[in-house]
């Protein structure tokens, strides 16, 4: 039984996912962009996502997390929070990576995706309360004609029967 084991197997044992959850999230940081298959990318985006909330921090406590993570590479870690020092990721809560699916591998079939670093800056959304408050008003004034129409329909239905 896997109690308290959380997480893909990826069709290895543990410390070989291990490693290749760590390669993988290295690679993505170094390139900004990989291509795999698509549930091992679903299975590093919340790694990529913990080190650039640690490098948001900033502090030494997380250089060392971080370092820690990715397997003692220190210069790829003073990479990363020199890039969120400079504003890469200022604007954004979360969500730092996209998913593209590209479709089946030849060989095996298996599902395959593009998994990149988000730059873009967050757009942000058009505030809705005030079409709420106005969606009552519009009710009413509907129904209004609906009663004129209907009086109308009467008086032609008058002139008609005379």
């Amino acid at each position: 039984m896997r109690h308290n084991k959380k997480g893909r197997k990826l069709g290895t044992d543990w410390s070989h996912t291990k490693a290749m959850k760590r390669s993988l999230v290295k690679a993505l940081f170094l390139n900004d962009r990989i291509k795999t298959v698509e549930s091992r990318a679903k299975e590093i985006r919340p790694d990529v996502d913990k080190i650039i909330t640690w490098a948001k921090k900033g502090d030494l406590h997380s250089r060392r997390l971080a370092i820690a993570a990715l397997g003692n590479d220190k210069e790829l870690v003073r990479e990363i929070f020199e890039k969120v020092e400079q504003g890469m990721f200022a604007d954004r809560q979360g969500g730092y990576t996209r998913i593209m699916k590209l479709g089946n591998r030849k060989g095996d079939n298996a599902p395959m995706v593009i998994m990149e670093l988000v730059t873009e800056p967050v757009a942000k959304k058009a505030e809705k309360p005030a079409a709420k408050k106005a969606a009552p008003k519009k009710v009413e004034a509907v129904e209004e004609p609906k009663a004129e129409e209907a009086a109308e329909a009467v008086e032609a239905a008058e002139e008609k029967a005379e």
